[in-house]
C-alpha cells in the first residue's frame, strides 16, 4: 500500500510525512517541485527509508503525474503542494494561479484517469484529500461568528483566491465525475521546520538578532492558530474515516491578535536564551505600513470535525508556541540554510 503526498518538502507536508512513517508502515511517494520553501533538511531524517520515495516534480506536469500514478499505485493522494505566502501573491499573483489552480487542476485529471483503472473495491477506497486554507473564506470582524463549512467563499487575495478556485474545481469533481475527494480548511499553522518568511519564524529571529520586530499596523489583526502536529492528526483522520465529497474545518479555535503572539513569542525567547545585558525583547516590536488587502480577522468553526470524526487537539497554545520557540533555537543550521534559500528567491525575483 502507498500514498502519494505532494509538496511533502515544505512545512505542513514534511510535518505530515514524519508524523506519517512514525505510525505506520505505509510507503510514501513524496513530490515536490523544490523551490525555495522546499527545504531538503526537512527529508534528511528520511533518508534511507525504504518507505519514503522521493521525487522532484510539479504539480503542473500533468504527464508526470500520471506516470506517477501509474507506477505507483498508490491508494490516496494527500494534496499539500502550493504557493501560499500572501505577501508574494500581492507581488506576483500569477505563480499562484499556475500552481495552486492549474496545478490541482493537472493533479485532478490523472487522479480522474486513474481512478477509472482501479477495481471496484480499489475505487471504492481510494481518496484525493486537497488541504486548503480558512483565507478562502474572506475576513471576519471582530463580533462576528467563526466561519463554518457553510460560509460564504469570499477570497481577499491572490494567494486565497487562486486557493478558493482550487477548492471549487475539487468540490467539481467529485459532483460531476464521482472522484472521492475531501477537502480540508485549516487556520494558521505553527510548528517546527515553518519557513522563515512567516509570522512567527519572523518573529523568533528577529527577536533572537535583537533586531525590530515588524507589526502590520496597530497588531490587532486576529489569527486562529493551530499546531502543525495537531492538524496532521487531522489530516490522516479526515483521509480514513472522511465521507468524500465533504469539507472539514480544522481549527483549535485558538484566537490571538497579532501583537498579542509577537509578545509572547518575545517572552519565549527571552526565557529560553535569556539576554546577557538584561534586555527584553518586548522593546523589539515596531509597527510598520499595513499591507493591501490585510484581513483583519479570521476564525473558523470546527464542530464538524469534532462531532462526526471525533477529532481534538492535543496541545496548549502556550506549550506548542514554547516548543516551537525551542526547535528554532535548536536548529540553527536548518534556519541558516531556509534563510539562505530565501534570500536566493528573493534576489532571482529582482533580477
Amino acid at each position: 500500500m502507498t500514498i502519494l503526498v505532494t509538496g511533502g518538502a515544505g512545512f505542513i507536508g514534511a510535518n505530515f510525512l514524519h508524523e506519517w512513517l512514525a505510525r505506520s508502515d505505509e510507503a510514501v511517494v513524496n513530490l515536490d517541485r523544490m523551490t525555495y520553501a522546499g527545504h531538503p533538511g526537512n527529508l534528511s531524517a528520511l533518508s534511507g527509508d525504504p518507505r519514503h520515495r522521493f521525487i522532484k516534480g510539479d504539480i503542473r506536469d500533468g504527464e508526470q503525474i500520471e506516470t506517477i500514478l501509474r507506477e505507483h499505485r498508490p491508494r490516496a493522494i494527500v494534496h499539500f503542494a502550493a504557493e501560499s505566502h500572501v505577501d508574494r501573491s500581492i507581488a506576483g499573483p500569477e505563480a499562484f494561479v499556475f500552481t495552486n489552480v492549474v496545478g490541482t487542476f493537472n493533479l485532478l485529471e490523472a487522479a480522474r484517469a486513474y481512478h477509472g483503472t482501479l477495481a471496484d473495491e480499489a475505487a471504492a477506497g481510494f481518496r484525493f484529500l486537497h488541504v486548503s486554507t480558512d483565507e478562502v473564506y474572506g475576513a471576519l470582524q471582530a463580533d462576528d461568528p467563526p466561519f463554518t463549512e457553510a460560509s460564504i467563499v469570499a477570497p481577499n487575495s491572490p494567494y486565497s483566491a487562486s486557493k478558493a478556485g482550487s477548492d471549487h474545481l475539487v468540490r467539481a469533481y467529485f459532483h460531476t465525475y464521482g472522484l472521492p475527494v475531501l477537502t480540508s480548511n485549516c487556520t494558521n499553522n505553527y510548528g517546527p521546520r515553518q519557513f522563515p518568511e512567516k509570522f512567527i519564524p519572523v518573529v523568533i529571529e528577529r527577536a533572537l538578532a535583537f533586531e525590530p520586530v515588524p507589526i502590520y499596523a496597530d497588531g490587532k489583526n486576529v489569527r486562529d492558530w493551530i499546531h502543525v502536529a495537531d492538524h496532521c492528526a487531522a489530516l490522516r483522520l479526515i483521509m480514513e474515516r472522511g465521507e468524500p465529497g465533504t469539507t472539514y474545518n480544522v481549527s483549535a479555535e485558538c484566537e490571538r491578535r497579532n501583537i498579542d503572539l509577537a509578545t509572547a513569542i518575545c517572552d519565549c525567547v527571552d526565557a529560553l536564551a535569556p539576554d546577557p545585558q538584561g534586555r527584553t525583547r518586548r522593546t523589539l516590536l515596531t509597527r510598520v505600513a499595513d499591507r493591501p488587502g490585510h484581513d483583519f480577522r479570521y476564525a473558523m468553526s470546527a464542530a464538524r470535525l469534532r462531532e462526526t470524526l471525533g477529532w481534538r487537539p492535543e496541545r496548549s497554545f502556550a506549550d506548542g508556541l514554547r516548543q516551537t520557540v525551542a526547535w528554532y533555537l535548536d536548529n540553527r543550521q536548518w534556519v541558516a540554510e531556509a534563510q539562505a534559500r530565501l534570500d536566493s528567491a528573493r534576489a532571482e525575483t529582482v533580477a
